[in-house]
């Protein structure tokens, strides 16, 4: 087991990398914490937080057993779905150059919603489970981390990382943007990170699309 852990250890890491960067770059998700944070509080931030941490881990499940099964199943089919990930991730790199380049700050719009904090936890959830970005971004995850001859506790490990990863990134865009401080310093540097994004993404791209099946 160790020794194929070893093996798995550069793939697991790639894909946790993947995952930060296409989990927590603005999208439906990270655009709703930091609106609600920033206009609304930190308890509903939290709140919302909370349940869109939980539809990631959702869509990691989801998307390591599906590829497990076709792996176990049709493993030429494994090939398509890692181009179809390496194109995403050059298009979520397109989109960060585009970003970048632009002089728009990040439009984050509050949820306002009636109720307790389940009621933010509950649409938190929804955001994410009807997200295409969330489901896109764990097929390209787990397909860096997943070869043919890799076990099947290898996704195990990769799902539990990303969630901790989850639920920790997500809970800390609800405690930053609820500070001023926060917020001037991310729309100073917004363009910096873009870049680093997309050219992130388009070495991960090359990656998965040259990974040894």
């Amino acid at each position: 087991m160790i020794d194929v852990l070893a093996l798995s250890w550069s793939g697991i890491l790639l894909a946790y990398g993947v995952f930060i960067m296409g989990m927590f770059s603005p999208g439906p998700n990270i655009l709703s914490i930091i609106g609600t944070s920033m206009s609304i509080g930190r308890k509903e931030g939290r709140s919302l937080a909370l349940g869109i941490a939980s539809g990631s881990l959702l869509w990691g499940l989801l998307a390591w057993a599906g590829l497990t099964t076709v792996l176990v199943a049709y493993a030429s089919l494994m090939t398509l779905i890692k181009f179809a990930g390496a194109l995403y991730l050059l298009w979520l790199a397109f989109k960060s150059f585009r970003s970048a380049a632009s002089a728009r700050q990040i439009n984050a719009k509050a949820l306002a919603l009636d109720g307790n904090g389940f009621a933010y936890f509950r649409r938190g959830l929804l955001i994410q489970m009807t997200n295409p970005k969330a489901a896109l971004t764990w097929t390209a995850t787990v397909s860096l981390g997943l070869g043919a001859d890799a076990p099947w506790w290898v996704g195990g490990i990769i799902v539990a990382g990303t969630t901790v990863i989850s639920f920790a990134g997500h809970l800390a865009y609800a405690l930053a943007f609820s500070t001023q401080p926060v917020i001037r310093a991310f729309a100073a540097a917004r363009r910096w990170i873009e870049t680093g994004l997309g050219a992130f993404f388009c070495f991960a791209s090359y990656k998965l699309a040259t990974s040894r099946l």
